[in-house]
């Protein structure tokens, strides 16, 4: 009997930011029935599965991941009716919903807290030991400090309470106390109403942070691993389609422990991988990425890593060296106002200068190497940012569709928009928008379309082993590798520099088919383009995979040589 095939294997996800995405009633705020009548667009674009950034109820002091209601709808965003409609309209038309839940902490708004912190608040005494508190801000040193631009600590002192509390990430973000099992239960009633409510998956916030122990980082600690196996056995008992993403931002061996033994998350963003696309990009040097996936173990069965080029809180610079990320900055942030925390918030456009070619050159590795790959809402018509906006909130300014007013996203007059539209001479909506490029055949947005159309077509990108590949002896600069599924195998080469590269297309076939052009390719010598790629599928191709003692191994980096 052929194992059934978890959708999200195969899936194309959107990362989408409701408050900025469609306004449709004309107070300058995206909401739930805007983003549904836009439905068909992102349909259109090839996408499987939306992640809705937060859109519970919140004080917005962290773009609502301080949640102040963990079973609402934000207002400005609409209802839970709202939320149903989506749901509905989304599944019409063969889409799903991800949810994010945020399980580490709250706002100091939240309930919850607000009973913990007053001693004399009517319910107190259940609450009390719903957060982290302490009568020092000693403990946990060896703790890092991830906020480290506006945080010096990761206690901040209550005055009504007398005590500290802790906080992994703002001073208004309390983590909750998971030793305390009725928060534990509190978190798994979370996950059952958005599954209630209809959601397709679960997107789970900083899941490392969730218990402390004196002596360590506080981070991967096995109390927060069996904890989110009893999550994921709640999920597999009572919604088994329903997926767990983890947002565990870690080295890859360490980012494994959140798949378990396929008794854990579903899903876990291979966040590592994101910054060396960039360095090998910069560099003409494929090295990065070899080195990443060489340290990057085996999936257990049914998982799947995510990939994206960007994300929404900025290109993360975490897991790098210290020298590495000092280079990213010089290299793709040389304004200090471009940088933030240990990161870059810069749109994917200008991180690459608005070169196309480098646009598609990296949707082109995106969609083809391992993992099912996330797109970043308005990077398909290649967005700019705003540096000057607080926070990360100039990568999350409003969906640009046409050239009228506030760039068609809403009918509000400009000064009631909840961020300005962008309008400068380069990235403007007056330019850069769907409408003038849904009618352009070589616009940005349609060769993307084109990319995810084929990638679509081939279950192998999104399934298959992962084999380096030689095509030239003489340069690093050509990513080339082959993804192998069942009985089917796909060449792919891309070139990192901005000059052609003379190679060599493997004599292992009579023909290759490029997926992208339907043109026959012979085997032998080529010249790939500057920043050209290739998809290729031989054709007439003699079995050569190695097996026996001497075939290639998961882990082992070198030409011809596999990971998965």
């Amino acid at each position: 009997m052929t194992q059934k095939i978890p959708w999200y294997k195969d899936a194309i996800f959107m990362e989408l930011n409701t408050r900025a995405f469609k306004d449709s009633n004309g107070d300058g705020w995206g909401d739930l029935p805007g983003l549904t009548s836009k439905l068909d667009y992102i349909k259109g674009l090839g996408v499987d599965a939306i992640w809705l950034l937060p859109i519970m109820p919140s004080p917005l002091r962290d773009d609502g991941y301080d949640v102040s209601d963990f079973c609402d709808i934000f207002p400005a965003y609409g209802t839970m009716n709202d939320f149903k409609t989506l749901m509905q309209e989304a599944h019409l038309r063969g889409l799903r919903i991800i949810v994010e839940i945020i399980p580490n902490h709250t706002s100091d708004q939240h309930p919850w807290f607000q009973a913990s912190r007053d001693p004399f608040h009517p319910e107190h005494a259940k609450y009390r030991d719903w957060y982290v508190w302490s009568d020092t801000d000693q403990k946990y040193k060896e703790a890092r400090i991830i906020f480290t631009d506006s945080e010096t600590s990761n206690w901040t002192f209550d005055e009504l309470r007398g005590q500290y509390f802790w906080h992994r990430f703002y001073s208004t973000q309390p983590d909750l106390n998971y030793d305390n099992p009725e928060v534990q239960q509190a978190m798994l009633d979370v996950v059952k109403f958005w599954i209630d409510a209809g959601a397709d998956g679960l997107r789970v916030d900083a899941p490392p942070y969730l218990f402390e122990r004196e002596g360590t980082n506080c981070e991967n600690l096995p109390e927060t691993h069996a904890y989110l196996k009893r999550m994921r056995k709640f999920v597999d008992d009572y919604s088994p389609e329903t997926l767990l993403l983890s947002e565990a931002n870690q080295w890859p061996e360490d980012v494994i422990e959140y798949f378990g033994n396929s008794d854990e998350m579903h899903m876990n963003f291979h966040f590592p991988l994101m910054p060396r696309l960039y360095m090998a990009l910069a560099k003409g040097d494929r090295t990065p990425i070899e080195q990443i996936l060489a340290r990057t173990p085996e999936l257990p069965e049914g998982c799947q890593w995510g990939t994206f080029l960007r994300c929404h809180d900025e290109l993360t610079l975490e897991m790098v060296t210290p020298e590495e990320r000092q280079w990213m900055w010089e290299t793709y942030a040389p304004d200090p106002k471009q940088r933030i925390n240990l990161g870059i918030r810069r749109r994917l456009a200008p991180l690459v200068d608005n070169d196309q070619r480098k646009i598609l050159l990296l949707h082109s590795m995106l969609l083809t190497m391992v993992g099912s790959p996330f797109l970043y809402y308005g990077d398909e018509i290649g967005m700019g940012d705003n540096v000057d906006l607080f926070d990360r909130n100039g990568l999350r300014t409003p969906m640009q569709w046409d050239a009228t007013l506030n760039a068609g996203f809403s009918d509000a007059p400009a000064e009631n928009l909840y961020a300005p539209v962008i309008s400068d001479p380069v990235y403007g909506y007056q330019k850069v928008n769907v409408a003038v490029q849904e009618n352009d055949p070589n616009s940005l947005l349609n060769k993307v379309r084109h990319l995810i159309a084929i990638r679509k077509q081939y279950p192998v990108f999104g399934r298959g082993d992962f084999v380096w590949k030689s095509f030239s002896f003489e340069t690093k600069a050509v990513v080339a590798y082959q993804r192998m599924w069942e009985d089917t195998r796909m060449v792919v080469l891309n070139n990192l520099r901005d000059t052609p590269v003379k190679g060599w297309i493997p004599e292992t076939a009579e023909k290759f088919i490029n997926l992208l052009t339907g043109e026959t390719i012979l085997p032998g010598d080529y010249t790939l383009p500057a920043y050209g790629y290739l998809w290729l599928q031989p054709v007439g191709e003699q079995p050569n995979v190695p097996s026996g003692p001497n075939a290639p191994r998961p882990g082992y980096l070198g030409s011809d040589k596999q990971w998965r």
